[in-house]
């Protein structure tokens, strides 16, 4: 089942930087919804209602009823834009989506049993490649988020596509393998250092190895 949201946005009339300033001036943020061969539609939004949103998780495949006045638009947040010292939002970007027409999305991994993983509990990490998955889904259909089971893993096994959970029906981007989500890897030994060995050694009533002596020539 898709993951939805409804958001109120106010309509604004004009287009381009001026118009934009003018919109933040008055404690808004700007935003257009495009897409499926239709003029944009240029909205402002509340940046508490923004800062909502993308503080979820899964936000970028989340479907959002865009409720403009009377109007409502289907759409899929694309981009947000940061200003670079305040870190606010200052303009978004919706996709508006086309009945029948499946659309992009990259949907979040979960991974679920670390605490009863097999080569976890052995000492093994878990090195994760994928954190999300970008796949082809119907915007009635996408789902909040894939499962990943960890229990019965051991060091070196893999989590691929063909092991998550919640699937069904959704064609990932990469269709020519079944590619790596996550590994249990081995753990890493870390060399004792020289200071260490040696205060080991003193430690036991024993000397450090001397250095040989260089040769005269």
């Amino acid at each position: 089942m898709a993951n939805h949201s409804t958001i109120e946005a106010v309509s604004r009339e004009r287009a381009g930087k001026g118009a934009a300033r003018a919109t933040r001036r008055q404690g808004l943020v700007p935003a257009v919804i495009y897409g499926a061969k239709q003029a944009p539609t240029l909205i402002a939004l509340d940046p508490k209602l923004v800062l909502r949103e993308i503080h979820h998780a899964g936000w970028r495949s989340r479907l959002f009823e865009v409720k403009v006045g009377e109007e409502s638009f289907r759409a899929l947040i694309r981009d947000v834009q940061f200003h670079p010292v305040s870190d606010k939002p200052e303009h978004v970007d919706f996709q508006r989506l086309a009945p029948g027409e499946k659309v992009k999305v990259a949907v979040n991994v979960a991974f679920h049993n670390e605490a009863t993983s097999i080569g976890l509990k052995r000492g093994g990490m878990l090195n994760v490649v994928r954190h999300a998955v970008e796949c082809f889904v119907d915007p009635d259909n996408v789902p909040a988020q894939f499962d990943a089971d960890l229990a019965a893993l051991d060091i070196n096994d893999n989590i691929r596509w063909s092991n998550l959970s919640g699937t069904d029906g959704i064609k990932p981007v990469i269709a020519d393998r079944d590619f790596v989500i996550a590994t249990v890897v081995a753990p890493v030994k870390v060399a004792e250092a020289p200071a260490e060995a040696a205060a080991a050694a003193g430690k036991a009533g024993g000397k450090a190895p001397a250095k040989p002596a260089a040769k005269k020539k």
